[in-house]
């Protein structure tokens, strides 16, 4: 069976341009697709892209709303719950946290649903090498 995937945003903006991620990640993302598993993204990643798109760190073809939405509707994309207690779980991580908050929801989601992070981002691999959620680089 598929490991569960939850994409941080650097994940779902290459993937959803269509750029090269890692071949590990690829395959994993594909796998969880072909096995009908849902592949989760935050709902963090939207204010993130919108926070990329307003300073201009990303150029978009179209508005962040409805690129977000448009990453939702494809297959086997689902947005994952973000309730109050799960943004409150995320003040209060175990270890060497990330001090970027939407990395810090990002890895309470991924503990809360047992769900495999793909990402490039450094500081959540490395809290996943400390053993407090489970990564995937990309």
């Amino acid at each position: 069976m598929a490991d569960p995937l939850l994409l941080d945003t650097c994940a779902i903006i290459w993937v959803a341009n269509d750029e090269p991620i890692a071949k590990e990640a690829r395959e994993a993302i594909a796998a969880a697709l072909l096995a009908d598993a849902p592949v989760y993204v935050s709902p963090i990643s939207a204010w993130e892209v919108g926070m990329l798109a307003a300073h201009r760190r990303i150029s978009l073809r179209m508005s962040p709303e409805k690129w977000f939405d448009r990453l939702l509707g494809a297959p086997g994309i689902c947005l994952a719950a973000l309730p109050p207690s799960l943004l409150i779980a995320s003040s209060f991580l175990p270890g060497d946290t990330p001090s970027d908050p939407a990395d810090r929801i990002i890895a309470a989601t991924a503990r809360e649903y047992d769900l495999r992070v793909v990402t490039r981002d450094r500081r959540l691999l490395a809290y996943a090498e400390s053993g407090y959620c489970r990564a995937l680089a990309c």
